[in-house]
């Protein structure tokens, strides 16, 4: 990951290790000895895209200095059932403590991200890209985004303070869209875009109106996507929402929208079998 933010990465793998090891892997304990060495791999049992492989070294490595990990493979490359990803070696103790730690990681951002690369792929040759939304796992959101970029998609905002998204409960308590467009805009920075979320075209019609950077054809039906997006006329970053799945993504891309949004990639990712063997 990214250098600055190692110092976040290595508290959140403090703090999972604390989680499970409590106050000591016990079973670890009484079996290795202090001085015991071990070689161990990280071997792939299906296909998908890696992500997490620096997590797991680094989670090794706080337990302590003396394990050594070789990586075969980066983040963001294509792993085969069989692959072997990685060889760690040195202190028993040290592997054997943290290599659930390391696994969750490294098997739930494999997981989205190859599910990422699933919904990208499906898009073809359309210009849309496959982004996030905030439906996440609590203080786990920068590691899942990381995954989802490493899948290949781009990324929706990282929290509230990012860009403003009016929605339909906004709406309603705001009485209109060109109310809450306005009523923002009396105290919005002028380095912050607006997003509306739009139900109908007459909704559009009327977020174009009031200059928004970017409007949100939710839960669309494809016929009304397309005469949102000749009314839009690129006037507006177009995005997509609602019920995307595999096998509607493609339709909804050639539409011509320019970016497709899923809780999907991140939500409904199942876990890549990764597994650690001696």
């Amino acid at each position: 990951m990214n250098q600055l933010y190692d110092f976040i990465t290595e508290e959140h793998i403090k703090n999972a290790l604390k989680e499970d090891i409590g106050f000591a892997d016990i079973t670890t304990q009484f079996l290795a000895n202090e001085n015991d060495k071990i070689t161990a791999f990280l071997n792939t049992r299906e296909e998908g895209i890696l992500c997490g492989i620096d997590i797991a070294e680094k989670v090794f490595k706080l337990l302590s200095d003396n394990v050594k990990t070789e990586k075969y493979f980066k983040d963001g490359d294509k792993i085969k059932k069989g692959d072997t990803i990685a060889k760690i070696e040195g202190d028993a103790r040290a592997i054997l403590t943290g290599e659930r730690t390391a696994l969750n990681y490294i098997q739930r951002l494999s997981g989205i991200a190859t599910e990422t690369n699933k919904y990208q792929k499906a898009i073809g040759n359309n210009k849309a890209r496959i982004t996030d939304t905030r439906k996440t796992t609590p203080g786990f959101r920068m590691f899942e985004k990381y995954a989802v970029s490493t899948g290949g998609a781009r990324l929706h905002r990282f929290n509230l303070s990012d860009c403003v998204m009016i929605k339909d409960n906004h709406i309603k308590l705001a009485g209109s869209i060109t109310a809450a467009v306005n009523k923002i805009r009396e105290n919005l920075s002028h380095t912050h875009k607006i997003e509306v979320e739009c139900d109908t075209t007459e909704q559009v019609k009327e977020a174009l109106q009031c200059g928004c950077e970017i409007i949100m054809l939710d839960n669309m039906n494809i016929e009304d996507m397309k005469k949102s997006v000749e009314l839009i006329n690129n006037r507006a970053i177009i995005e997509a929402s609602g019920n995307v799945t595999l096998n509607s993504v493609e339709q909804i891309a050639q539409t011509g929208v320019d970016v497709i949004s899923s809780s999907a990639i991140v939500a409904k990712a199942k876990t890549l079998d990764i597994a650690l063997d001696m």
